[in-house]
């Protein structure tokens, strides 16, 4: 180090600068070499460039060559989104959607990215996620890290909705405007409507909550589906969903909900805060075309004798007169209408001038042959043939081979291909192309409830699968579906590159590929696929079902079938991110 003590007048200023220069530089590159090599800040840096390659969607070329690479089985593996995705809904994504209109909660409602926009990644699980707790013993307790959001435990606690415990949230079933519990609740509504017996089957709850008015319900054998939007609670639908009830996330905004109309036998709603008379009455309209003629709407809370809402109350009871609704009682802050059975309502012979029917839309549907007392009671309604099969050329015909055929094919998938059915690991079933509900049918004495969709350009069978008892709703695959990541133990589906087709050109409307990352994102971690299709397909899903994790195998349609089909069973393998990807 002695160039340090020269004296001033031997040195070259000039050069001196230019060696501290070189100097830094090279200490500089050693310095970032051993960092990278010798430390995990490396892999970090390694993890995020390649995360940030892959969710790169500034080219789209780069997207489809990706795409191109796993359908051809060149692409070994699809990278794992970011950690801070592990619940990521495309279509429901507050940072987007927070930039939408508020009037009628437009924001709220599904707004959909494009396929070039999405991240084609693997949403991974949380970290210390563990397989869900089985029913029903999830009833009442599920795991705390497989959604550690306090926010509702924290706020609603009180109101018996749920609490933290050690390693769970517990459930003790109470709501807002039933916080001794959902029993007790439920007990109070069977005083006036028919809650046992099966003369209802089909319910919808609006805005639940954590769902346990829907949950409780299952032990009268009436069948909810529970809906809330990803707002201020966040996770409420999510929580619904490792309990095992079902559920999905929607907003009453403005557009109609995804059933047919007089698809429910009761609609409910517990201070779900839904204006019910805003915008001329809208959301009540909608009510009225999803709820059954002879059906029974229940309402509790604002604005039902509450304090400084006498006006609102006014104007509801308005709007249920102006419908011919019944009124069966008020008991304290719920209310309870029956709608009518018949036609006795007709268009405009009303207070409010609202326009009952609409001959535009499936609401015009105005017979009594679809009312309560006039359809089956359940478990009946299952397997009788409803009258709305006539959808379809011969329908009474092509329902009842379709429902032999499903029990045969269940007993196939259980005694042959050795699927779970029927077992405490299997409760959240999606059928993704349902038909008439066969093969939820067939699964009637199975501890399982089933999300029957009828895909967009397909035959609108929905309704046939509500009269028989069943739920579901219409979707387009080529979309995102409205659910969190990971709530379903299996799913079904039968001709799957017809979702993804132009049923009168046959042209591709999306890829398999993104449909099948979609189905990896709402599958849990050891779930099922079951795939029926043809051969030729069934090779092309193996290929990207290995770029997605799966552990696949391919095996012969059951003996009695005629089709030229192959079925394909994957199973969702447990993986986590490595601590570089985080």
């Amino acid at each position: 180090m002695g160039l340090l003590n020269l004296p001033t007048s031997k040195r070259n200023p000039r050069h001196w600068r230019l060696l501290d220069i070189v100097s830094a530089v090279l200490f500089g590159f050693v310095f970032l070499f051993f960092l990278l090599v010798f430390t995990p800040l490396g892999d970090s840096l390694a993890a995020s460039g390649r995360q940030t390659l892959l969710l790169s969607t500034s080219d789209p070329r780069q997207r489809h060559r990706l795409i191109a690479l796993v359908e051809s089985g060149h692409q070994q593996t699809i990278e794992s989104c970011p950690a801070e995705a592990v619940d990521h809904m495309p279509c429901e994504d507050p940072r987007r959607n927070s930039q939408l209109s508020r009037e009628m909660n437009y924001y709220r409602e599904r707004h959909c990215p494009l396929p070039e926009d999405t991240p084609l990644c693997l949403i991974p699980p949380p970290e210390g996620y563990k397989i869900p707790v089985q029913w029903p013993e999830s009833l009442h307790k599920i795991w705390h890290d497989n959604m550690p959001h306090n926010k509702i435990a924290d706020r609603k606690g009180h109101q018996g909705w749920m609490k933290h415990e050690g390693p769970y949230f517990l459930f003790p079933g109470g709501g807002t405007m039933f916080p001794d519990g959902a029993v007790q609740y439920i007990e109070k509504l069977g005083q006036y409507i028919p809650i046992s017996g099966g003369v209802l089957r089909t319910a919808l709850d609006m805005g639940c909550g954590v769902a346990s008015f829907g949950g409780y319900l299952l032990a009268e054998d009436i069948l909810t589906m529970s809906f809330a939007p990803r707002d201020s609670h966040k996770s409420q639908i999510q929580f619904a969903l490792e309990r095992g009830i079902p559920a999905f996330v929607a907003m009453l905004g403005t557009r109609r909900l995804p059933f047919p109309a007089f698809s429910f036998d009761l609609v409910h709603c517990s201070r779900c805060l839904i204006p019910f008379t805003a915008y001329n009455a809208t959301y009540f309209i909608e009510v009225d075309r999803l709820l059954r003629p002879g059906g029974y709407l229940v309402i509790s809370g604002p604005p039902v004798q509450w304090p400084k809402q006498d006006k609102e109350w006014a104007d509801l009871q308005g709007v249920a007169r102006a419908l011919c609704y019944e009124l069966i009682a008020v008991d304290g802050n719920t209310v309870i209408w029956k709608k009518p059975a018949g036609d006795s309502c007709l268009p405009n012979q009303n207070e409010f001038g609202l326009e009952l029917c609409d001959e535009s839309d499936d609401s015009n549907l105005c017979m009594g042959e679809y009312a309560i007392g006039m359809i089956p009671k359940w478990p009946e309604r299952l397997t009788v043939a409803p009258s709305r099969t006539i959808v379809l050329k011969s329908g009474i015909d092509v329902f009842e081979a379709d429902t032999r055929r499903w029990v045969r094919r269940v007993a196939f998938y259980k005694n042959s291909l050795k699927l779970k059915l029927g077992t405490t690991t299997v409760r959240n079933i999606m059928d993704m192309n349902a038909f008439f509900g066969g093969f939820a049918a067939a699964l009637k004495s199975d501890p399982v409830w089933v999300m029957n969709v009828v895909p967009a350009r397909k035959p609108s069978t929905l309704p046939v699968i509500f009269d028989r008892g069943l739920i579901g709703l219409y979707h387009d695959w080529c979309e995102p579906f409205s659910t969190y990541p990971r709530t379903y133990d299996l799913i079904h589906v039968t001709g799957i590159e017809s979702l993804t087709k132009d049923p009168v050109s046959r042209k591709s409307r999306c890829n398999l590929v993104d449909l099948m990352v979609e189905i990896d994102r709402i599958l849990r971690p050891e779930g099922t696929v079951v795939v029926r299709d043809t051969p030729e397909v069934i090779e092309k899903v193996a290929r990207i079902a290995r770029a997605v994790r799966w552990l696949a195998t391919i095996h012969d349609e059951e003996p009695e079938s005629h089709a030229r089909e192959k079925i394909l069973v994957a199973t969702k393998t447990v993986w986590k991110l490595s601590s570089s990807s985080h």
